[in-house]
């Protein structure tokens, strides 16, 4: 079988020491550091719970975090390896609040293996998945569908990064010998109704933007140590933002290369679910209650804090019903 290792970077926004630490960096004009991305929504375990249950095959779980850990995570848990972000990420680049510093040097984690899956820890398995699912004839599983890229609030800088990551895709790569060498991968049946997307994108000379799916991302370690090798010097810069700016680029550049260089094999977009906290919470808890998909991404979109805690309570009753036993990832 082969080797395949999870990431999920986790922060505790509750916690005093932290806090002091983010205040005394003022986040400046065009940044992103709103409050609803750094709380917790305590369903943590249930993740845990999730991977053991419906991925006993994964190697290693690498828990990247500031510093802070769970009180109620066994540190010594055999599959488990903290990793604290001055483990891995340049000492020049820290501290930082930013996620994508933190996701751009995963490469640079001590023993991560060369086939690794990057969850967010909002994303959770619901049901039991096979390492095909992340990983088909040695290379990572994607939907590599062409899309415009669209921004609606502007105030959040994610368009502008998503805009970012393409001009370095373009700066790299042609289209038309990108689309002729991997012709079969870039129009597969296995995208369905969206395959009509790639085709409609052909007219345009360049790369546009790419749907993403919002769920776990399967890469090669590789590809972050090119990436690093050919644009070292934007990432540079990049990982020097202490907060999330319009001036970065992040992770889904690693994906696009893959895309780029046909390293990833096809598949359906509709693997897993993205629903909007606030927007779609009767989707979320039924989802989860009723487990109609493999995977699921539960999206924080703000809302007050009464809302906050009500939502957040439902989602655990929810998790608790699908995943009631504790794991070995879990303190006794």
């Amino acid at each position: 079988m082969e080797i395949i290792d999870f990431v999920i970077p986790w922060v505790d926004g509750s916690d005093p020491a932290w806090r002091e630490e983010f205040q005394r960096y003022s986040p400046t004009k065009g940044t992103d550091a709103g409050e609803n991305r750094y709380r917790d929504w305590n369903n943590l375990r249930y993740w845990f719970r999730g991977v053991e249950k419906f991925a006993p095959w994964v190697n290693t779980v690498w828990f990247v975090t500031w510093g802070h850990v769970p009180q109620w995570l066994d540190r010594n848990a055999p599959k488990l390896r903290i990793v604290r972000h001055e483990d891995y990420i340049p000492s020049k680049y820290l501290p930082t609040f930013n996620c994508n510093p933190i996701e751009l040097n995963f490469h640079r984690i001590p023993g991560l293996a060369e086939k690794f899956v990057y969850f967010n820890d909002d994303m959770f398995l619901l049901r039991p998945v096979e390492p095909e699912i992340f990983f088909k004839n040695g290379l990572p599983r994607d939907c590599c569908i062409e899309t415009a890229i669209a921004q609606d609030d502007i105030r959040n800088p994610f368009a502008h990064i998503l805009l970012n990551d393409m001009a370095l895709v373009n700066m790299h790569y042609k289209k038309r010998k990108v689309i002729k060498k991997n012709f079969r991968k870039w129009f597969h049946p296995s995208y369905g109704n969206m395959l009509l997307r790639n085709i409609l994108m052909i007219p345009y000379q360049e790369f546009s933007g790419f749907k993403y799916t919002h769920v776990p991302s399967a890469f090669l370690k590789s590809t972050f140590e090119e990436v690093w090798k050919r644009e070292g010097e934007v990432l540079d810069e990049v990982c020097r933002n202490r907060f999330r700016s319009v001036f970065d680029v992040n992770q889904y550049l690693m994906k696009y290369w893959q895309y780029m260089e046909g390293t990833y094999e096809p598949q359906s977009p509709k693997i897993g679910r993205f629903y909007k906290t606030g927007l779609e919470d009767q989707k979320i808890l039924e989802t989860i209650a009723g487990q109609k998909a493999a995977m699921l991404c539960i999206n924080d979109e703000g809302g007050s804090q009464e809302e906050f805690l009500k939502m957040r309570e439902a989602v655990i009753e929810a998790f608790q019903k699908i995943l009631p036993e504790r794991s070995s990832f879990e303190q006794k």
